[in-house]
C-alpha cells in the first residue's frame, strides 16, 4: 500500500488592494507543491497579484516547491504584482539561498515588512 502524501495546509487571507497573505504549513514537495501552485494562481486570477507567502511553518521544500515559487513569481509579475516570501523557516531559507532563488524573489521577516515591501513595489509602478 503506497504511503499517503504528507498533508499541507494553505490558508488564504485577503488584505485588500490586490494583496493576499497565503500561509503554508507542512512540507512543499512533489506531492503538495501543485496544490500551492494552483492556490497562488487562483489568487492572481481573482485580482490579487501581490502574494505574501508565509513559509514559517514549512519544514522542508524540494525542487517542486522551488518551481511553484518561481512560477508564482513569474505569473504575479505578468499580472502587475509581486511575490514576497515571509519568514521562511531556516531550512527553507538555506535552500532558497543555495539555489539562488533568494536573489530573484524577495524574502522578509514578518508580515509588517512584507506589507512595506508591497507598498514599495506598488509605488514604483
Amino acid at each position: 500500500m503506497p504511503a499517503e502524501p504528507a498533508p499541507v495546509s494553505i490558508e488564504v487571507t485577503p488584505y485588500g488592494d490586490g494583496i493576499v497573505l497565503v500561509g503554508v504549513a507542512g512540507e512543499l514537495d512533489v506531492e503538495t507543491a501543485p496544490e500551492l501552485r494552483g492556490r497562488l494562481a487562483d489568487q492572481i486570477r481573482a485580482g490579487r497579484p501581490h502574494l505574501l507567502l508565509d513559509l514559517s511553518a514549512v519544514p522542508f521544500m524540494d525542487s517542486s516547491g522551488i518551481n511553484a515559487l518561481l512560477k508564482a513569481h513569474e505569473e504575479a509579475g505578468l499580472a502587475g504584482g509581486s511575490l514576497c516570501l515571509v519568514s521562511p523557516a531556516p531550512v527553507v531559507r538555506r535552500v532558497l539561498d543555495l539555489t539562488g532563488v533568494s536573489l530573484t524573489i524577495a524574502s522578509v521577516d514578518g508580515l509588517e515588512a512584507a506589507l512595506a515591501h508591497v507598498g514599495e513595489e506598488t509605488s514604483r509602478q
